[in-house]
């Protein structure tokens, strides 16, 4: 009885610790993206590109692609000073567990089991300027699944940092129908070489 006592007490300490330090991370997070509107900047994307894709007249295609390119831009200038302000954040502050499961202040427990946020947000930067960029000249389509991989990736790490890898990848799956696996292999490859370079064991 008294070893039950000491498990629940152990786990009640645990739980608090761990939702402490989750809260945390997702306040600091929000403090910086709330100086921006690149959540519905990605959403304007996310729709506009399944508008264009499934529409049947050219013409009407066109249009849609035209109209996108200012969200295309603005989501790039905006992503880019994010990641500017963000890189001026303490190293401890910004590290992120490499477990599958989150586990209370692992940067301090664990400090190699971690990658910098700050790194990963650059990469993502990178990539998504890029795509917007098109200097490979794709057409429409090809870019818009290129941003649509670097953009969902972006988020998969932010949500990587908030709460764990397991917890992203699953957000991931619910929210775009798409596999953590396959938005890593559909981003630019310089992007794929950096990302998993910085995230490897």
């Amino acid at each position: 009885m008294e070893l039950l006592v000491l498990l629940l007490v152990l786990a009640l300490v645990g739980y608090y610790f761990q939702a402490r330090d989750e809260r945390r991370r997702v306040n600091l997070l929000a403090s910086y993206l709330g100086h921006y509107e690149i959540e519905k900047l990605m959403a304007t994307l996310t729709e506009g590109y399944m508008r264009a894709l499934g529409e049947s007249s050219l013409e009407r295609q066109a249009q849609i692609w035209s109209m996108l390119e200012t969200a295309e831009t603005a989501l790039s200038a905006q992503f880019s000073r994010f990641v500017a302000e963000l890189s001026r954040l303490d190293a401890t502050q910004a590290r992120v567990s490499k477990l599958p499961v989150s586990i209370f202040y692992t940067a301090h427990l664990f400090p190699k089991a971690t990658f910098d946020l700050r790194k990963a947000l650059n990469t993502h930067a990178q990539g998504i300027a890029n795509a917007v960029a098109n200097p490979q000249q794709h057409g429409h389509k090809e870019k818009a699944f290129t941003l649509l991989a670097e953009m969902f990736l972006m988020q998969h790490t932010c949500h990587w940092f908030c709460k764990s890898l397991a917890v992203a990848s699953t957000r991931l799956v619910m929210r775009h129908q798409t596999p953590y696996a396959k938005v890593l292999a559909s981003v630019a490859p310089e992007t794929r070489a950096a990302y998993s370079a910085l995230i490897a064991r």
